[in-house]
């Protein structure tokens, strides 16, 4: 009875998790033959991440084969990092990298797939923490608030804050 219980818990939570798919604000239409940061920079939602790829350097990677899954913070979510934080990881091409990297997990993780696990391990090399809380999905302590925004080389989930990797 609890294995079941389990079960139907999980379906509602990817139900709920799903039910933001392909929607809404950040989740403009756009071709599949769009890669990740086409599709970034078409939302519109995106500016500064768009921007701090650019500073990265990492414009041409994510533009690569893939597949990848971007945990993508809003221009909401990178608002909520005091401006002069911002301005020195801007400014610090390795630590962005590093804060980048930390928000892409290497092959195609739909919505379905990410309330089953409790963690993955990023491009940048430590792992996320995954959680589904009260039928919310969070990685590390950002929710997801869209899911499964489509490119031709992966997937965009949309989170409502920037993560950190651990300091090394």
């Amino acid at each position: 009875m609890k294995t079941l219980t389990k079960i139907a818990a999980v379906a509602m939570t990817v139900v709920a998790f799903s039910a933001h798919a392909g929607g809404g604000y950040y989740a403009k239409k756009t071709e599949m033959a769009d890669d990740i940061v086409d599709v970034a920079v078409a939302n519109g939602n995106f500016t500064t991440l768009v921007t701090a790829v650019k500073a990265a350097g990492l414009v041409d990677t994510l533009k690569g084969d893939g597949p990848f899954t971007v945990f993508a913070p809003t221009d909401e979510a990178f608002a909520k990092v005091p401006a002069e934080t911002l301005e020195s990881l801007l400014a610090d091409k390795a630590a962005l990298t590093e804060v980048l990297t930390y928000h892409v997990v290497p092959g195609k993780v739909l919505a379905t797939d990410v309330v089953t696990l409790e963690s993955a391990n990023t491009v940048q090399g430590q792992e996320v923490d995954i959680a589904v809380k009260d039928g919310k999905v969070f990685i590390d302590e950002a929710q997801v608030v869209i899911t499964d925004v489509k490119a031709s080389n992966g997937v965009i989930h949309v989170i409502d804050a920037v993560i950190l990797p651990e300091a090394s």
